[in-house]
């Protein structure tokens, strides 16, 4: 299962999807979504929300694609971006 979304905080929103997981109603709790295998980084909001509609709208064979392209083991970042 693939999630996408957009936050201001990643920190704190990786936080609440490990927190979350199993516990709720949503997407992410619901199929245990809190490992992050990419990410985008947008100084503007608005591209960041134009992105987040672009990606959801491709299949899954093209995200997969993306994420390749950055991270061909899917290994989880969620360290390297909590520090």
């Amino acid at each position: 299962m693939l999630y996408i979304g957009v936050t201001n905080d990643l920190n704190r929103r990786l936080f609440e999807h490990r927190e979350n997981k199993g516990t709720g109603k949503s997407f992410t709790a619901k199929y245990y979504c809190y490992n992050l295998v990419h990410y985008e980084h947008f100084f503007n909001i608005e591209h960041a929300i134009e992105r987040e509609k672009e990606i959801k709208k491709w299949r899954r064979e093209k995200k997969d694609a993306l994420i390749n392209s950055t991270n061909p083991d899917w290994r989880f970042l969620n360290n390297e971006v909590i520090g």
